[in-house]
Parts: C-alpha cells; structure tokens; sequence
C-alpha cells in the first residue's frame, strides 16, 4: 500500500472510531502512542505488547479513565496505527489523532491539540506516553490532585532514582536551590523547576566548573558533581493549564540536533512567561517505568505479578507465586467473593493460567499447567488435575456443577454444560459449538480416550473409549437395576477406500 493511501485508510478509521470532544469535562489526557520502538526489535507496536495481559496502552488510557473519571481522552497514534486504535476501540470521550511523520514528543502534542477547538476550552490538559504500563489509577488521581492544589501552571511527574547515579541516564529536574549566585535566599521560588538537564550535557561540565541558570532575574549555580547526585529525574508524565499549553506549544522550536520539538523545552517557554512549573513524585516508583527493550518489559511484567499476588496472597493459594496468572478481573471477583465473610478455599498450581471472563467458586482446586479462559463458570467443590484445558468463545459458556472432577489433559472447549456430580477423567476431548451445544447430566463418567461433541448426555451414564457426535444418549436402566453403559461407540469411518496394507 502507498504512503498515500495508507494514510487515508487511517484517516477513515480514525473518523470510525473517534467520538465527540466534551469541553464540560475539566481533565484531558493526551496518550503518546506514535513510536514503534525500534530497539524492542519486534513486529508489534511498541504500544501494544502486554504486562499482565493487556496492551500497555491500554493499561495507561484505563487508567487515566479510572483516575480522573470525567476526562477527554487524545490517543496520538503513527506507526501502526490501525492495530492501536483497534485495541483502544470506539470509547465515550475518545479522540485519535495520527501523527503521520514523528518530529518529537512536543510536536505529538501539537497534533493532540489540532483534534478540537481548544481556543475555549478552560480545563486542564494531561500528557502521557503510552509504554507506561504500571502506571495505576491512584497515582493519576495523586498527580491530578497535586496539580489542582498548586499553585503551578504545568507540573511534571518526577521519578527518585535508586541506583549509582554514574548509571543514571534520564534526564535530572533541576529546582531552585536555597540561595542563588549571590547567597541571597531563593523565597518563593525555593523548589520551583528551571529545566531538565540531560545527562550527556552533565558530563560535559568541567568537575570544577559551574553550571549556572537563570531564574526570575537571579543566577543559581550548579556543580558537576551536584547535577549527577540529583536523583530527581522526568518520567514524561505533565499537567497544564490549557490556556498556557495552547498558547505556548507552537513555540517549540526544533533547533537541535535531532531537528525535533521536544515537550520538555516548554519548561523554559513556561518560566519565561513568569509562569510557575512544578513537579511531584509518587510513592511508588514502579508505576512511572516504561521500556525500549524486552528486557525491561519482563521486568514490568514481574512487577505486575508481584502486585496482584500481593493483592490475593491471603485470600486463596497460589502454589508458585512467579509463575500463574490471573485476569484483573478475576482477581476484582475473588477479592468480592472474599468480602462475604466464606472461606475461599481455592487453590492454583503453578503456571496455572485463568483468563478474563472465568467465575471462579468456593472449594476450587486447580492444578499444574491448567489452562482456562473465557465464559467458564465453575460451581462448587471442582476440581481440575493437570494439563487440562477448559476454554470458549466470546459468546459461549461452559457451565461446571458442583462436585465435578475433571482428569489429567482434558480438553474441554465451548458451549458445554457439565452436570453435578460428574467426573470426565483423562485425555477426554469434548466440544459444543453454538449450534450443537453439549449437555452432560449428573452423575455421568467420561473416561478412555472418548470424543464428544455437540451431544445430550442423560444422567448416571458411563462412557468409554466411544465418539460420540451430535447423538442422544438416553439413560437405559436393564432389569437389574443397572444403568446400561456406553462403550467402544465409534460412528463409520469415512475415506477407507484411500487405506490400504503396507507390502
């Protein structure tokens, strides 16, 4: 496809998905979702490799939503485009703009702000990147409160680095220190932000010489040695009064370098118009990381495992807890479930994986390696041996009675309904499709390597080594009063004419 119309499929999708701008709303969340991330050496969008099972992008416009509950939302999008607004999708006070040439974060914010008329619009204006997957609603409410509180006209959230400041290599927040140049006490100015420094220009400054900046008039100097201890650095993470932001964003040159407007020169643009900037750092540092390599990616993911086991630990049993994983809202259910005062009493494996839309039920033990996602609704008193299977389609539901028992390896997928009391056991394989949905009664034993799909199963049945599809299988009690059993049942084969001996 040509750049050309590449760009005009874009557009269409974008006027697709793209719903109304609401001015009565006071927060706006601009997401920098644009770059691919060269150096994750990946196919995928940078934006959409997943911690804890959800694109990282996601995980930042969640949590915006959450966080500031009334707000616009911008999504700036660029290199694969199409798959980020399909992942964020058709949303209530959602907007994608397309940033076809990246030209800096400061240019992304321009192309944000041409989506709606902002000459009136009085509220404030968020600006995130879009691989801060750790990011939470607490820390989105935290900055919006700190900024509304202030009495600053842009804020940047700061990040405290913990390590060798020799291996730090963000860029430092530099304040107003005590005293400037002269000794003369800094007043109401103490604490403000000059500008972010990178760390290639730090260690260009002679270890005797001084850095010195100017601020409100006066001179403030900094040491070498000063700038590289600061373990104050910029997370990407900014708040504005509107007003200012539209004012001042067009401003930004691209005299660098790099020939790109970057977002951070809007701190001097802001000082210079004897505007106040600020900064603020959460409690948590985890929650400002973001990545340009799979390395740190499994590090986030790590973190984001350790938080929900944190969340759940005393609540049920997680045999490994470095390797399982729980859909977020699963963990929201299991953390309702508890508040009703029962014992859980449920038990994971390791590497035990449940997935978004499972109900998990009171007396529940999982083994190693089960696998279950989807509509799967578990009953109470089920257990599940290792290696099994159990999984549907958005719009099917498999429905587990009490006291079920399901063996080593099943695979047990779509529109199904296992009755109370059964016990399928091992390599059984059994489908329902929405057409043909299967139905096993009470009581009924599934065993040998049987196939069953699509089927209705009376109650008290044993079957063995049979396939069985899209049959009746009608409870028969012979003269003795036992159930008659299902064994060997195999339909005709078909394509025999194609076999033949070996000589």
């Amino acid at each position: 496809m040509s750049e050309k119309n590449n760009v005009h499929e874009i557009s269409n999708l974008i006027k697709m998905y793209s719903s109304n701008f609401d001015k009565s709303c006071g927060e706006t969340a601009i997401i920098l979702a644009a770059g691919h991330g060269k150096r994750i050496k990946s196919h995928t969008s940078k934006m959409l490799h997943k911690i804890w099972g959800v694109p990282t992008v996601e995980r930042v416009y969640d949590a915006c939503r959450k966080g500031m509950q009334n707000v616009n939302t911008i999504v700036v999008v660029g290199i694969k485009a199409e798959d980020v607004i399909q992942v964020i999708g058709n949303r209530k006070n959602t907007i994608f703009a397309h940033q076809a040439e990246q030209h800096g974060t400061g240019h992304a914010v321009q192309v944000g702000l041409e989506t709606f008329d902002n000459s009136d619009y009085e509220g404030v204006i968020y600006v995130l990147p879009g691989d801060m997957g750790l990011i939470d609603e607490a820390t989105i409410a935290m900055f919006k409160d700190a900024f509304k509180n202030s009495n600053n006209d842009m804020m940047v959230l700061t990040g405290l680095y913990e390590g060798d400041p020799l291996e730090n290599s963000y860029g430092r927040i530099v304040r107003v220190k005590d005293t400037d140049k002269n000794g003369n006490p800094a007043g109401d100015d103490l604490n403000k932000v000059i500008e972010i420094i990178e760390y290639k220009d730090i260690l260009a400054i002679g270890e005797n010489e001084k850095y010195t900046l100017k601020f409100n008039g006066r001179d403030y100097e900094y040491s070498r040695e000063e700038l590289l201890n600061n373990n104050e650095f910029n997370s990407g993470v900014y708040a504005f009064k509107s007003n200012y932001l539209v004012d001042l964003v067009h401003k930004l040159s691209s005299d660098n370098a790099q020939k790109e407007i970057y977002i951070t020169d809007l701190i001097l643009l802001f000082n210079e118009a004897g505007l106040n900037v600020g900064a603020v750092y959460p409690e948590q540092q985890h929650v400002i990381m973001g990545f340009n390599n799979k390395s740190v990616l499994k590090e986030m993911g790590s973190i984001a495992r350790h938080l929900v086991y944190e969340k759940i630990k005393d609540l049920i049993e997680i045999e490994d807890p470095d390797d399982f994983y729980i859909d977020e809202t699963v963990i929201d259910s299991i953390i309702a479930l508890d508040k009703k005062g029962i014992p859980l009493d449920i038990k994971l494996g390791k590497g035990v994986y449940i997935g978004k839309g499972v109900k998990l039920n009171y007396n529940l033990t999982i083994n190693k390696n089960v696998y279950i996602n989807g509509n799967v609704h578990f009953g109470k008193n089920v257990s599940i041996s290792q290696n099994a299977y159990l999984s549907t389609f958005p719009e099917q539901t498999l429905k587990i009675e009490d006291n079920v028992q399901i063996l080593w390896g099943d695979i047990i997928k779509g529109n199904i309904e296992i009755g109370e009391g059964s016990k399928i056991e091992s390599s059984v394989n059994m489908t329902g499709s929405d057409e043909f949905p299967l139905r096993i009664g009470k009581n009924v034993q599934i065993k040998g390597t049987s196939y069953i799909f699509g089927s209705i199963i009376d109650d008290d049945i044993i079957i063995e080594h049979s396939v069985i599809i899209k049959k009746r299988v009608d409870k028969l009690v012979k003269k003795n009063g036992m159930v008659q059993n299902i064994k060997y049942f195999l339909p005709m084969p078909e394509g025999i004419d194609t076999i033949s001996d070996l000589q």
